[in-house]
């Protein structure tokens, strides 16, 4: 699994939680393979929450400073 947040974007990150997903369901896999696959998934869930959360904050502020401009 990629642990470089920086240069990979939500899409990406997504690509990649669903590649874990898949992995997952892979009834092949032993409880070890599923446990890493499941915390894996979960630190992908974190970054994407994050990165979301990150530009929701900023179209707020966007928003926010269009209307005062709007308003003004």
């Amino acid at each position: 699994m990629e642990d470089n947040k920086t240069t990979r974007t939500i899409e990406e990150t997504m690509e990649e939680l669903e590649a874990v997903i898949e992995k997952m369901e892979d009834r092949d896999s032993t409880l070890e393979e599923s446990f890493a696959c499941f915390e894996a998934g979960m630190k992908l869930v974190r970054e994407c929450s994050q990165r979301i959360d990150k530009v929701e904050k900023q179209i707020m502020v966007l928003s926010e400073e269009g209307m005062e401009e709007y308003e003004s």
